[in-house]
């Protein structure tokens, strides 16, 4: 996957089209993403001891992988990826190039 939990993600579709946000969550399996701020939803709290009042709380729903894109900010706008090998002493490690740039993310 292209896009990992801590990324910087700028979303290109539905109701929160042109919001960027961190991302808190990915799961593979579904392709979704869960992004900080956006996609909130309510949620209706019963009273417990962690929370005595209870009453509506606003939670962050998933949204699916499609609708979001890599934020760069030296573009200050969304980014493709692409990916490089690096062979640094004997060990090669797989890194994420905005396409762009040529910078590494």
């Amino acid at each position: 996957m292209k896009i990992k939990k801590g990324d910087t993600v700028y979303i290109t579709s539905g109701q929160d089209k042109g919001k960027t946000g961190k991302v808190l969550f990915v799961n593979t399996k579904d392709l979704t993403l869960v992004v900080e701020g956006i996609n909130m939803k309510k949620r209706h709290q019963k009273p417990t001891q962690k929370s005595p009042k209870g009453g509506i709380i606003s939670i962050e729903a998933p949204i699916h992988i499609s609708t979001a894109a890599i934020y760069s900010n030296t573009l200050s706008g969304p980014t493709k990826l692409s990916f490089n090998v690096i062979d640094e002493g004997g060990t090669k490690t797989k890194v994420r190039i905005c396409r762009k740039t040529g910078e590494q993310i």
